[in-house]
């Protein structure tokens, strides 16, 4: 199966082709207060030099579902990402069943102590989230406990998307501990915040195409 891999906190048109030249299959667009944080005129400004068929992912924080489902029409963005205490049922409800169906909802956990917990009470919305995507916190940089958060979800069949940390040189062990749906990536594809580095980017997606022969 082959790997969504995202890249998050596009913030300029080169860096956004770069990662598509590397050979992302989405972008991250933030629209929370972030270094990496874009206007919905300089993420239109983005998008309309991009292909088509390019992820584009929305990333909002306790941001209303008014102003989420603006910004997702507006941009004519492919997904959002609720990183935050939004609630996806709401979100799902105000789509339309059309817009719904072409929409990927990305519901974030952060992995702390009660993260099971929370994921559980969460998962009663499932029919309205496509992914979950386990983080260790907002920009923070760091990669959590894979192995035991492994053993933690037992044998939950969820779409998974692993994020926090990752870079060209450790996704590949990620990989195999979790051979999740999908990755995501921030600081480790960098060269400083906010500005993506294409000889990362290009060393991330090989680790991930490689992890996925073993």
């Amino acid at each position: 199966m082959k790997t969504w891999i995202k890249f998050c906190g596009t913030t300029s048109l080169e860096d956004a082709l770069a990662a598509i030249d590397a050979g992302a299959d989405a972008l991250g667009f933030i629209f929370a207060p972030s270094k990496r944080r874009v206007t919905m005129e300089q993420a239109r400004e983005i998008m309309r030099g991009i292909p088509e068929r390019v992820d584009r992912i929305g990333v909002f924080l306790d941001e209303s579902p008014e102003q989420i489902q603006r910004n997702l029409a507006e941009l004519d963005l492919t997904g959002g990402q609720l990183h935050g205490n939004e609630s996806a049922g709401d979100l799902s409800s105000r789509l339309g069943e059309e817009r719904r169906k072409n929409l990927r909802i990305i519901k974030t956990i952060l992995v702390k102590d009660d993260f099971v917990a929370e994921l559980k009470s969460l998962e009663a919305a499932k029919d309205t989230v496509d992914a979950w995507l386990l983080d260790s916190g907002a920009g923070s940089g760091r990669a959590f406990d894979w192995h035991t958060v492994r053993t933690q979800l037992g044998d939950r069949k969820a779409r998974f998307i692993i994020a926090g940390g990752l870079h060209p040189e450790n996704v590949g062990e990620a990989m195999k501990v979790f051979t999740p749906w999908g990755v995501d990536a921030v600081s480790g594809v960098e060269r400083e915040p906010g500005r993506k580095d294409p000889e990362k980017m290009r060393a991330f997606v090989a680790a991930v195409r490689k992890a996925e022969q073993l």
